[in-house]
This record gives structure tokens, sequence and C-alpha cells, in this order.
């Protein structure tokens, strides 16, 4: 009868253990799923190259931004700036990031659509290098200087040398024939832009844009002259016109442009990128 009972006794103990632990199971399913649907996160789409915007884009997930601001963060990277906007506008992407205005609105035009800018972000400034002179006052008369040869760069570097005072061009100037004005006789020499930096080690300086300054090493230090803050070249943010509302849009475009990621881009890039200042 003894045994009987303390097996009985046992028997009901360890009902009331399991049912305990059941209890104690559902209690943290419910809050798993409860925690879970808190943090829930909404995915945007990101359509990228991979620097300095697809480097910019990670720092934004890494830092934690993104995740604060509600966001998951997929990223497509592209080799080429012909892609991005096509896929974009299919809808491939929900944003991009690669492109200045004037190259947007040159697209637009071409393809008959109608992205649109949602801010500034960063700018890749194109700068004349030197490794013989340590100003741009120290350039000597008839000085040789490498420009970049493509239509859009070469344009954009005699832009930057009239800003500097070196020389004065026509309207809508392209090539080097549009030098109206060249009081020093610079040379100027027309290159393939993957060039430029190695034509350092031959020329006075030479204009050389982000991607190649940064591949070859090339610091802020080696800068005679830079594109500043009022130039129209700053990398955007681009979607499409049915997205310029998207809450989604418009918190990744404030963590993309923080203090906390500004400051990032100056220690990192050391001022060979320039962060947007957003208001």
């Amino acid at each position: 009868m003894r045994k009987h009972i303390l097996t009985t006794a046992l028997a009901a103990t360890a009902a009331l253990t399991l049912a305990a632990c059941s209890g104690s199971s559902d209690t943290d399913t419910d809050a798993s799923a409860s925690g879970d649907a808190a943090v829930e996160l909404q995915t945007l789409t990101v359509g990228a190259t991979a620097v300095p915007a697809g480097e910019i884009i990670q720092y934004v997930i890494d830092s934690g931004q993104a995740e604060a601001a509600g966001l998951d963060i997929q990223v497509t990277e592209f080799s080429d700036y012909n892609t991005p906007n096509p896929a974009l506008s299919e809808g491939s992407t929900d944003v991009n990031l690669f492109q200045h205005k004037p190259f947007l609105d040159l697209y637009n035009e071409e393809a008959g659509d109608d992205l649109i800018s949602v801010g500034e972000v960063y700018l890749p400034p194109l700068a004349l290098y030197s490794k013989t002179v340590d100003a741009l006052e120290d350039l000597p008369e008839g000085a040789s200087i490498a420009l970049p040869n493509d239509a859009s760069n070469e344009s954009r570097a005699l832009l930057l040398l009239q800003d500097a005072g070196l020389i004065t061009v026509a309207d809508d100037a392209s090539t080097v024939a549009d030098i109206t004005d060249n009081p020093n006789g610079y040379e100027f020499l027309e290159i393939d832009a993957a060039s430029l930096p190695a034509a350092l080690d031959d020329q006075d300086a030479a204009i050389v844009n982000f991607s190649f300054a940064s591949a070859a090493g090339l610091s802020s230090d080696l800068q005679l002259v830079a594109e500043g803050e009022d130039s129209p070249y700053f990398n955007i943010l681009a979607t499409r016109a049915e997205l310029a509302d998207d809450e989604r849009v418009a918190a990744f475009y404030a963590a993309l442009t923080s203090e906390e990621t500004q400051q990032w881009i100056e220690e990192t890039y050391n001022g060979l990128v320039v962060p947007a200042s957003v208001a």
C-alpha cells in the first residue's frame, strides 16, 4: 500500500512539473513572438556602386542606424553606371546611390523617365593633384597638366581650373579647344581617366576623380584645388516618383546624412569624399 501511495505521489508531482514547463514554454513563445513583432523591419532594396556608395551604405547597416530606423537594407551592387537607373525604374530596386544630379537629369531626358532626387549624400570631388608642387600658386608657367579625356569629366575639369583662376573657358566647354584664355601658357594633355594617377610621375599636375585617386592611394595632401560644397556634382539618393513620400526612403536618407555618418565619411576617406551638409 505504501509503495502504491508513493508511486501515485511521484506521478502527480511529475505531471505538475510537466504542466509548469509547458506553461513556461508557451509564455516564452508568446513573448518571443511579441518581441519579433515589435522589431519587425521594413525591407528597402538599394542599388549602389561598390565605392564609396556601397561602403557608406554598409556603415549605415553595421552601425545599427538602419535597424534603429526600422529598415532591413538589401543591397544590389552594380559595377557600371548604365544599369542602376533602369533597374530602379523597373522596380528591381527602391532607391539607388551612385550618380550626381546632372547625370540623373541626362538619363531622364534620354530615357524618357521621371526618376527623382531625394537629396545629396556625398561629393567625390574632382581635384587637381601634384607630386612636384605644394600649392596652386607654385605651378610654373608652361606647366603640364593632364586632364580626363571623356566629355563629362573633361568639361568638369575645365570648370575646376576656371574656378581656380587658372584659365577661362567658353560656355558649355567640353575640350581644351574651348579654352579662351590661358595666361600662364599651361600645356594640357588629354588622356584616359584611369591613366591620370600614373601621369603624375611625368606631368606637373593632373586632375583625377575619386575612384582612380582612391585606388592609386592619392591623399588630399596632394590636392592643389578640389571641387567645393557649391559643386553640382554631389552624389544623390534617387528613387521613383511614386516613392517620393515613402517613409522608408526618408528614414534611409536621414541615416545616410546623419552626423554620425558624416563624421565616418570624413574620417574614412580623409578628404577624398565630402559628406553633404544637411540642415
